[in-house]
């Protein structure tokens, strides 16, 4: 990856601030917006056509998959909302369970605030709809202002929000999962058919047997493909709507971060194929690669892009198409169920979720993300009005009558262009009144080195600085400290490595011992040899392991932990994680090219030409 001067990077490398799995997600929400897009447009247009017709009888067509005497029979259209919408609702389970395990949804301080958003974007939106629409058949309908469009959210925000807005992202993204969940069980417990109990019980076997399959640790994906369309063949004979079979499952599977021992086994195995390229041998390699990597995310992988490009746009073809000619228009104009919907998307998002999270900050529940203002979370909760792909499904299932699904589908495509135009405004007025500009983590190093407190290797004054913030237990660090010695090899005097703790107790619990026995040695000039020998015994990080390097290196060891028992460096710890969280640094391992965060790839050739770039020099 060739690197970016700090002044010209934009959105590009403010997306490094995310993992790799959740910048995959929004890149490809934020792409498939625009398909989106054409195929509602496509949709419209066709069916305000001289071929409507056409339109109409197309998603009519009946389609049947038969295998002996056993088949399924649905037309196009239903083809489309319950077998197909499956793959997006088990992408949208699949991302919850990773951001549960290892995303977003870990640190749980994180998650007060998303919470309360979304709790607040579907209660407020329901209740102002019915307050509108409170009896007769258009009451059903109340489940439609629930939800909001995950991939015409972000499109839009790329579109309308700041140029940079990676926090607003994720904070978004976060209470999505919240409403996406209790969408999808709405859809399954109040728009769902009268239930077949047999067939009930062959779906929950079925989801029994998904959750012994990541229990047993099973790493292949084929016995998950096969349990979730056994889930999904049976959801659907029972008479729940399947959408909630591939949350479900999607939720089911396991997600885990790379584990050193699984990376280090592949990468053995590699070598092993590169000294000898035999079949067998290269089966071993790529089975050690498949199982470093979670079924969730190789699933992921897979089914993302299609469910953004191929999925929901179909599904926006078969349902957007409202024939407006006529009057139609008029007609959902003076109808109280359009309004509700508007209400309800519009209004009802813009307060459940803007009100949630401001307040909820003003009572100290919880924090606005680092880099997010009071007038983009407004921005923000204006364009989760935007409800397309859930709110058409349950239009779909929720009213008998052609009549009250066009009126209800205008009110959706009205929502649409409100919400979008009144985002803008709140992203336009939170710039220019309180200078909102940018959603995302700081890029520039907060506490600049200095050769008097930091832990340096090369001359103090080298023209070329890295700058590691690290943690003796991550196994990644480990891999990192020696590609800082590569390029410390490659650029000799040239260069100046910087060491700064980042320590993570939460992931790692003996990162602070580790760290204030880093410091304690430190402090008798040997801070080095220590960092060395941690590394290379992350394992072993006990006190008394501590207290046994600290003999191998001839310290004095009844200082040594003296100074640790006392916590003497605990400040210094804590001003370096400090400086880190100014800093944009989230995770570790984290480099700075000089003052600027270093965003992709920490290989050495990478590094190697980051710092060769005139905006890695230090000033």
């Amino acid at each position: 990856m060739k690197w970016v001067r700090a002044d010209q990077t934009g959105r590009r490398q403010l997306a490094g601030q995310l993992s790799g799995p959740l910048r995959r997600f929004l890149a490809t929400e934020s792409g498939s917006a625009l398909v989106l897009v054409a195929a509602t447009v496509v949709a419209l247009a066709w069916a305000n056509s001289p071929w409507s017709d056409a339109y109409a009888a197309l998603w009519s067509t009946p389609g049947s998959v038969q295998v002996g005497g056993l088949g399924l029979e649905m037309d196009l259209g239903h083809w489309i909302s319950d077998g197909l919408m499956v793959v997006f609702f088990l992408v949208i389970g699949l991302e919850v369970r990773r951001d549960l395990a290892i995303g977003e949804l870990t640190d749980r301080r994180r998650v007060v605030l998303p919470l309360l958003a979304g709790v607040g974007g579907m209660v407020v939106p329901a209740l102002l709809f019915l307050l509108i629409a409170p009896a007769g058949e258009a009451a059903r309908g109340w489940g439609v202002v629930i939800g909001t469009d995950t991939a015409f959210l972000l499109g839009t925000l790329a579109l309308v929000g700041p140029s940079i807005s990676t926090q607003l992202r994720v904070f978004l993204l976060t209470l999505t999962v919240v409403d996406d969940i209790v969408a999808v069980s709405v859809i399954g417990a109040v728009y769902s058919d009268h239930l077949d109990l047999a067939a009930l019980g062959v779906a929950l076997a079925g989801v029994a047997g998904l959750a012994v399959l990541g229990r047993l640790g099973v790493w292949r994906t084929w016995p998950y493909v096969a349990g979730t369309l056994l889930v999904w063949l049976a959801t659907i004979g029972s008479g729940l709507h399947a959408s909630i079979a591939g949350m479900v499952c999607g939720l089911l599977i396991p997600a885990f971060a790379p584990r050193r021992e699984a990376v280090e086994g592949a990468a053995s195995r590699f070598r092993a194929f590169r000294q000898s390229p035999m079949p067998e041998v290269g089966r071993s390699a790529k089975d050690a690669l498949t199982r470093a990597v979670s079924v969730n995310e190789r699933m992921q992988l897979v089914l993302h892009p299609w469910a953004g490009y191929v999925v929901v746009p179909l599904f926006a073809l078969a349902n957007a198409g409202v024939d407006l000619r006529g009057d139609l228009f008029e007609r959902a104009l003076a109808s109280p169920l359009t309004w509700a919907i508007v209400v309800g998307l519009v209004v009802g998002k813009f307060l459940g979720i803007g009100g949630g999270t401001l307040v909820g900050a003003r009572l100290r529940l919880g924090s606005l993300p680092q880099g997010v203002g009071p007038g983009q979370v407004l921005g923000g909760a204006a364009l989760s009005g935007i409800g397309f792909t859930v709110s058409l499904l349950i239009i779909r299932l929720a009213f008998p009558t052609p009549e009250l699904r066009e009126e209800a589908t205008v009110g959706v495509l009205l929502s649409l262009v409100i919400a979008t135009a009144l985002g803008w405004l709140a992203f336009q007025l939170a710039a220019r009144w309180h200078g909102e500009t940018s959603a995302g983590l700081p890029t520039v190093l907060d506490l600049p080195v200095d050769p008097a407190r930091d832990h340096i290797l090369g001359p103090v004054d080298a023209p070329l600085t890295l700058v590691e913030y690290a943690d003796f237990e991550c196994p990644f660090c480990a891999k990192a400290t020696g590609v800082s010695r590569e390029v410390r090899q490659h650029y000799g005097d040239r260069v100046r490595y910087v060491f700064r703790h980042l320590t993570l107790p939460e992931v790692h619990p003996h990162a602070e011992l580790a760290a204030a026995g880093a410091e304690a040695a430190g402090a008798q000039g040997r801070f080095w040899e220590m960092h060395n020998l941690l590394f290379a015994n992350q394992d072993q990080l006990e006190l008394e392991d501590l207290a046994g390097y600290a003999g191998q290196l001839g310290l004095d060891v009844e200082q040594f932990l003296r100074d640790i028992d006392e916590q003497r460096h605990a400040a210094r710890i804590r001003e370096d994680v400090a400086s880190a969280e100014a800093s944009g640094a989230r995770g570790t391992p984290t480099f700075f090219i000089g003052s600027t965060r270093h965003v992709g790839p920490y290989d050495a050739q990478t590094l190697i030409e980051a710092l060769g770039e005139p905006a890695a020099v230090s000033a």
